[in-house]
């Protein structure tokens, strides 16, 4: 079915960020386009969604020019889903910016840049070309660059400086990948390659291909031996910054894998061995990361680099089940990692610090400030009936059905120590008493209570979000579940953009 509004969540980010470019010194006019236009863009975002969920799969052809001849926009159950995480984590991190971030750094240009960012990600999950996906995550990688040099500190220049040269080289491959697709193809349209793909005889060169891809966005996702950029990067900007980091750019990656390996090339059992091991390796060495660090923000790093490796291992099975686990993990962990880096915002901006041995007492100063981050830290680690716990049965259920016991055992070490590290973290930053021999650089004055509000606002909107993810696990897997059915059948995707007669 065709929509013409299939692109109207990138359209009110971009148009957003012009308003902001023309008020550019004015930083309270642009707070107040950023939460507006963040809000209207979850309200169309939420719209889309209802219209997929009940119509099915949507697509709409740049100027009308015909698939696969132009640019198509497809707008299926798991690019919409995406599109409403991106939303609701963006509103709240407009939220938390409008009054998280100095107005010096406002000055920079964040907020323009910030919505830029916003419009590249729909953009990435809505169309249906694969060198368009390219375009989408150059501006993507733009745009968080900028983010990331926002203020010009010298961690964040050196963090910065990593970021880059890792995504420009994932760029490499990824670019690379689609001229060796183009050559063999002739076709650029992922539905169309869809159908000629199986068509080249030289099937050697299209595994050649798919491990182009591969690497191009196994780097972006941070699986093993890819990550090291990440743990080194995602700490030096301020919370806001990495709270839109943590919680999507990895996951552009993931999508991307799903996308282009359900769609374009096929599971042989070499290529599920790799992915299996990749993941293995990322989840153990994610969680090893975790293990010794006390800054706040470089713990919660490391855990994206572990759990990314649970998502990387259900799409190796490649089963219904194993991919209901995947995306079901996919919306949890958006959400929940979106919101452990506001938490750490937010304990930057109460203790001027986020080095858990210079932290302490939390929850005697501010204990509902603290049940509500518990219930978030809790998520996390997946205490049942919260989000974090309901996908961990089916990728558990699957590895064990196709006797994956290496990595039922990452599972269980990557699990056991999110659990250990989290109650570390608790212990050290919420029920211990401040210590008195350590000075805390930069402390803060109490924050005025409409400070302290716009702060723990976007926090308990995730944390709502997370609460019911996990509490109405049903619709939740409703979902999934049709999810995993259009990722398995390509067929009505397929039909979608071509017509039925292809």
């Amino acid at each position: 079915m065709i929509d013409n509004h299939i692109l109207a969540p990138v359209f009110i980010h971009l148009f957003s960020a012009l308003l902001q470019l023309i008020a550019w010194r004015k930083t309270v006019s642009q707070r107040f386009i950023s939460v507006g236009g963040s809000l209207l863009g979850l309200l169309l975002a939420i719209r889309l969604f209802d219209k997929v969920y009940e119509n099915g799969i949507l697509t709409m052809n740049a100027s009308n020019w015909e698939a696969p001849f132009g640019i198509v926009f497809v707008a299926d159950l798991l690019s919409v889903t995406l599109v409403l995480l991106t939303s609701i984590a963006g509103f709240a991190v407009s939220i938390f910016s409008s009054t998280g971030l100095n107005r010096q750094r406002m000055l920079y240009g964040y907020f323009p840049i910030f919505h830029f960012l916003l419009m590249g990600l729909n953009g990435a999950f809505l169309t249906g070309d694969i060198f368009n996906l390219y375009v989408w995550f150059e501006v993507i990688i733009i745009s968080s660059f900028v983010l990331m040099t926002l203020g010009g500190r010298k961690a964040q220049l050196e963090g910065a400086v990593k970021y880059m040269a890792m995504n420009i080289l994932a760029s490499t491959f990824f670019l690379t990948g689609i001229g060796i697709l183009y050559g063999i193809t002739g076709t650029l349209n992922m539905a169309d390659l869809s159908v000629k793909i199986t068509q080249v005889q030289n099937q050697y060169l299209v595994g050649i291909t798919a491990c182009f891809f591969l690497i191009g966005f196994g780097i972006k996702s941070a699986v093993f031996p890819l990550y090291y950029w990440l743990p080194s990067s995602y700490h030096t900007p301020p919370s806001a910054v990495a709270a839109t980091f943590g919680g999507l750019l990895t996951k552009v990656g993931i999508y991307a894998i799903i996308r282009v390996f359900s769609l374009l090339f096929a599971f042989d059992v070499f290529t599920q061995n790799l992915l299996m091991g990749m993941a293995v390796f990322t989840v153990i060495t994610g969680a090893m990361g975790a293990l010794i660090k006390t800054n706040i923000r470089r713990l919660f790093s490391y855990l994206i680099v572990c759990h990314i490796g649970f998502m990387i291992g259900g799409i190796a099975m490649f089963t219904k089940i194993a991919l209901m686990g995947t995306i079901f993990y996919l919306i949890h962990d958006i959400v929940v990692k979106t919101n452990m880096f506001l938490i750490a915002g937010v304990i930057r901006q109460l203790r001027g610090t986020m080095d858990m041995k210079s932290l302490g007492g939390l929850y005697a100063e501010y204990p509902k400030i603290s049940l509500l981050i518990a219930l978030v830290l809790f998520s996390l680690v997946g205490i049942p009936p919260l989000s974090g716990f309901w996908p961990k049965i089916y990728l558990f259920q699957e590895a064990f059905t196709q006797q994956q016991y290496f990595f039922v055992a990452a599972l269980m070490a990557g699990s056991f120590v999110t659990l250990y590290v989290i109650a570390k973290m608790w212990s050290e930053v919420f029920w211990k008493d401040v210590p008195k021999d350590v000075e805390v650089e930069n402390k803060f004055e109490p924050l005025p209570l409409i400070r302290k509000i716009l702060l723990i606002l976007p926090v308990g909107i995730l944390a709502a979000v997370t609460l019911y993810i996990g509490l109405d696990a049903e619709t939740i897997i409703q979902l999934v579940d049709k999810i995993s059915d259009q990722l398995i059948d390509t067929r009505p995707y397929v039909d979608a953009v071509l017509g039925k007669q292809n």
